[in-house]
């Protein structure tokens, strides 16, 4: 299901506008967003300010409400928590031979940034999304971190209105009714590839690894490498030589706090470095 066609005609005129119009004049066309996207996921929220809250990017409420409660940045941070509890428990049960290790790898490549933007889309999340005008014309209904990070959001809105029961089904709906084939899918990937398919997919930066010790006899080294993305180390692996360590490395930074705060001060400033 695509967009009311009022809805449409709304975002198209906030992009003409080129600013944030008064908040009285959004106030039917907020609404109307927030109703078309119960009919898209097939909830009905009791108290959907929670819904229009996920939706709203900072650059929406502009000035200093940018920072405030009102946007959808403390629902992302619930809605973490809640897909991580619904993703593990659905492991657990799925996989009861795999040891932690294994279960904590395949939970880390379900809600990496890249699948949540993927599952965003599968939605039309990007459509309903609150952006300014500017961010919008910027392409911000399609930037996969405001993708992936408005889904959480709506997770979180929903496990608030609703529990964590309609919480759960909404992540078996979007995220893990193909769960088997996305984990067969990017574990024949390279590490490598998959941090630099989701570094690339927002912003002109590569990842780069360095060698920080080597030890060892020759028949027996350990290599110790650091991957380094816009100046931040986000990840260290250790290998006996320097593609299995840096596979270490690239797997440790897609596991890391540090990759998704890196992200997130990219998108806030909309440049890499």
């Amino acid at each position: 299901m695509g967009l009311l066609p009022g809805v449409r005609q709304a975002l198209r005129r906030w992009l003409r506008l080129g600013v944030v119009p008064d908040p009285a004049t959004l106030a039917p066309d907020t609404d109307q967003i927030v109703q078309a996207f119960q009919d898209q996921i097939g909830i009905s929220f009791g108290d959907p300010v929670l819904l229009r809250r996920a939706l709203t990017h900072r650059s929406f409420l502009g000035g200093e409400q940018a920072a405030g409660p009102d946007s959808n940045e403390r629902l992302e941070f619930l809605g973490d928590a809640v897909l991580e509890l619904a993703v593990i428990e659905y492991l657990y049960h799925r996989f009861p031979d795999d040891r932690e290790g294994e279960l904590t790898q395949k939970k880390s490549l379900l809600v990496s940034r890249t699948v949540l933007a993927d599952r965003a889309e599968r939605c039309e999340l990007g459509d309903f999304v609150l952006l300014s005008a500017a961010e919008r014309d910027a392409g911000g209904g399609e930037r996969r971190s405001i993708l992936a990070d408005a889904f959480e959001a709506v997770l979180g809105a929903i496990y608030c209105d609703q529990g964590f029961e309609v919480a759960r089904r909404f992540v078996e709906r979007w995220l893990l009714q193909d769960a088997d084939r996305v984990l067969e899918d990017t574990e024949k990937r390279n590490f490598k590839s998959l941090l630099q398919e989701q570094i690339q997919a927002e912003f002109r930066a590569h990842p780069r690894y360095r060698v920080v010790s080597e030890r060892g006899p020759d028949h027996d080294k350990r290599f110790t490498v650091e991957v380094v993305v816009g100046g931040r180390m986000l990840g260290a692996g250790v290998g006996s030589n320097k593609k299995e360590a840096e596979q270490q490395a690239a797997r440790a930074a897609l596991d890391s706090a540090e990759l998704q705060i890196w992200l997130r001060e990219m998108g806030n400033s909309g440049e890499a470095t």
